[in-house]
């Protein structure tokens, strides 16, 4: 019994690091970042720059850049949740020290055609040949600060920026800037509150 759980904990182990090693194929990280078990990376873009990950920053989402675009930029001793999908077509900024709870959605474009046609044709062609290296998504930039706190099961829609400091609820949806310092919350998010001096 003993010798066949070892084999098992043994060939789970030799994935892990399989997969640690494709992941970092993918991406420039630091040395001490690191990938677990739950962590993917979809570069679709096939430009290994396209996502950075600073120091001591761990993985457990999905980080995805589309082919035609796309850029992803991590800080350090950031946390990214299981379940957390970060899609960039343009451009994901990520300061210092954000931590991203499970099952948060940060987008930087529509991630589809607005029209049904064009639609149904985007999604045809990335079933059949990948995703497109022409389309137009109405990109724009995310931007979160540093020492941003994101709340589980949150969106963050494109063009957003969420100053330093700042705490979004969970399950929120948000999709205009949050000023530095302040807790948001609700669909669409509004602010709470602002932080006092010893919160921040």
């Amino acid at each position: 019994m003993k010798a066949a759980y070892r084999a098992v904990v043994s060939s789970a182990s030799r994935f892990y690091w399989i997969k640690r090693l494709r992941l970092r194929g993918q991406c420039h990280m630091a040395v001490n970042a690191v990938f677990h078990e739950t962590a993917n990376v979809l570069n679709y873009r096939q430009v290994r720059s396209a996502v950075q990950l600073g120091q001591f920053t761990h993985v457990r989402g999905e980080l995805m850049t589309f082919a035609h675009g796309g850029e992803i930029r991590v800080g350090d001793y950031c946390y990214i949740g299981e379940g957390s999908r970060i899609w960039s077509a343009r451009g994901i900024h990520i300061g210092n020290r954000v931590l991203i709870a499970h099952n948060v959605t940060v987008m930087d474009s529509l991630t589809h055609p607005i029209s049904a046609s064009a639609r149904h044709e985007h999604y045809r062609q990335i079933i059949s040949t990948g995703h497109p290296h022409q389309i137009d998504l109405d990109e724009r930039t995310v931007e979160i600060a540093d020492d941003v706190w994101i709340g589980c099961a949150s969106v963050i829609l494109r063009g957003v920026s969420i100053g330093t400091g700042a705490i979004i609820g969970a399950g929120s949806v948000v999709m205009e800037d949050v000023p530095p310092w302040t807790v948001v919350g609700g669909n669409p998010a509004r602010i709470i509150r602002e932080l006092e001096l010893d919160e921040r």
